[in-house]
């Protein structure tokens, strides 16, 4: 008696995911009805996600899907957990800082410099930017929802 659908063990069937994500995921899988409406998961493996189906509002760093499998996948996953959400916004704010701020450096310059590639290189492990929904996108009704 087989217990497990056979892609359980299917190696493309296997992606990386926080441990959040994959604890929202669970054991739940789109039903028929949801199948048939276009719910699925997201297979970065074989498609876009990010920047074409999946955007950030860059206001409330909320993720927005611009296809019903990404609304599905970003609830299903919870992309927009307050934690999620808090990180993006940080992640954000520092980009914002590093491309707008200009130093002025008086002293020793290879500290300052040190102390600027090290803050770089803590905000580039964050989570990457992600796009915001064009606005072509966005007229046509591409903001579906936020998941």
């Amino acid at each position: 008696m087989l217990i497990w659908p056979l892609s359980n063990y299917d190696y493309n069937n296997l992606f990386p995911a926080s441990r959040h994500c994959n604890g929202k995921k669970s054991d739940i899988w789109p039903n028929k009805e949801e199948l048939a409406s276009g719910c699925r998961f997201l297979n970065p493996c074989e498609e876009m996600d990010y920047g074409e189906q999946l955007f950030e509002n860059p206001v409330t760093h909320r993720l927005l899907g611009a296809t019903r499998a990404a609304v599905w996948h970003i609830r299903v996953c919870g992309l927009n957990a307050d934690h999620l959400i808090y990180e993006r916004r940080r992640r954000a704010e520092h980009w914002t800082q590093i491309k707008r701020t200009a130093v002025l450096v008086k002293g020793n310059h290879e500290q300052v410099g040190e102390l600027i590639r090290k803050f770089r290189e803590e905000v580039e492990l964050m989570i990457p930017e992600i796009a915001e929904l064009p606005d072509a996108a966005r007229a046509e009704g591409g903001e579906k929802g936020e998941g």
